[in-house]
């Protein structure tokens, strides 16, 4: 429009120069046509400037339509900002200020995906509280029915108070039967320290009675002196018998015959010696233990036995008989016939014998 009215301008100077050079050099024919096409010039200006008026009203009026428009579009836009600050809390899309009707579509369709989802979770809630609501219900009968078979009574629905109440006394009633078991279970133990006693007593009033008493006194007696004779004849059979007994019946333990059990008779001449020298070996020993007045046995006297023996346990049994005397607390004789043991004896008597009696001579 402003270069419109600028040509406008230019063309009314053009025209007012023109006609002064024509009415100086043309003549009137050509004035006229000149003048005529002023007046042409003329008509178009004025309706250009006709069009001038209409474009500035047009202008004006697209303007006008123009402010509106914005303060429309201002106006729209302040309705999506507070339909998107209502929701702010639900994480609403962020708007595109270049696109509004972008912004209010992804709006939309947030806004449709998020009632959805918030009708699907009235849904579950609404199925989740009618559920409760049935527990609830399910529950309060099964406490009714509990009270009742307690013989409770609930008076106004206090349930809670109630069964705290029961929960007290069971507990007070609970502590009394744990204390009356606590002294049932002292009162047991001593019943079964009484039996115990009891029966200890009797067996001892058995024991006692004079025919046990003398067969047990008897079978320790013999316990010991087995022992003690055991450990001689292992020492006297070069480790390869020990002694026991079983039911009154002496027996051997062979350990060079896979430690078989041998009764005595089976014995030889020179291991039942051994066997006889460890008894009273032993007998003589643990006689003092045995004596009620603490006797012992200051001597010991060993007759014959001696002819059955090898070189090998007659070696055995001197030796043994030497540390029996040595140890100095028993005299130790022997009677024998044999005189390689006789030779090793430190003193002796010789029973002699000539044409009219026997004597005795010492023999040093």
């Amino acid at each position: 429009v402003t270069t419109a009215g600028a040509k406008l301008a230019e063309t009314r100077e053009r025209l007012v120069r023109a006609e002064a050079w024509f009415v100086d050099k043309l003549d009137r024919q050509s004035a006229a046509a000149a003048f005529a096409e002023a007046q042409e010039i003329v008509k178009r200006v004025e309706a250009a400037g006709v069009e001038l008026r209409k474009l500035r009203t047009t202008r004006q009026s697209a303007q006008s339509a123009l402010d509106a428009t914005r303060a429309t579009l201002q106006q729209a836009w302040g309705a999506y900002d507070r339909a998107r600050d209502a929701v702010a809390g639900y994480r609403p899309p962020t708007a595109d200020r270049a696109d509004l009707a972008g912004s209010w579509e992804a709006l939309s369709g947030w806004a449709v995906e998020q009632r959805a989802a918030l009708k699907a979770t009235h849904l579950a809630m609404s199925t989740a509280a009618d559920s409760s609501n049935q527990t609830v219900v399910r529950s309060r009968a099964a406490m009714v029915a509990l009270f009742e078979a307690a013989e409770l009574t609930c008076g106004g629905g206090q349930y809670v108070r109630d069964a705290a109440v029961a929960v007290e006394r069971a507990y007070a009633v609970h502590r009394s039967l744990t204390q009356a078991r606590e002294r049932a279970e002292r009162l047991a133990s001593e019943r079964d320290t009484h039996a115990t006693a009891a029966r200890t007593a009797r067996a001892l009033a058995q024991h006692l009675n004079a025919n046990n008493f003398k067969r047990w006194l008897l079978a320790e007696a013999l316990d010991q002196l087995v022992d003690g004779a055991s450990a001689l004849l292992l020492e006297l059979s070069g480790g390869q018998y020990e002694l026991g007994h079983d039911k009154g019946e002496f027996y051997v333990i062979d350990h060079y015959d896979a430690e078989q059990r041998r009764a005595v008779r089976t014995l030889s001449g020179g291991e039942t010696f051994q066997a006889s020298l460890a008894l009273a070996l032993a007998l003589s020993d643990r006689l003092a233990g045995m004596s009620s007045n603490s006797a012992t046995l200051g001597s010991i006297l060993l007759d014959e036995g001696f002819g059955t023996l090898d070189s090998a346990t007659l070696d055995t049994v001197t030796a043994t008989l030497e540390n029996l005397a040595a140890r100095g607390d028993r005299i130790v004789g022997v009677v024998t016939h044999v005189p390689a043991l006789a030779e090793r004896i430190p003193m002796r008597f010789e029973v002699r014998k000539d044409a009219r009696s026997a004597y005795v001579e010492r023999v040093l």
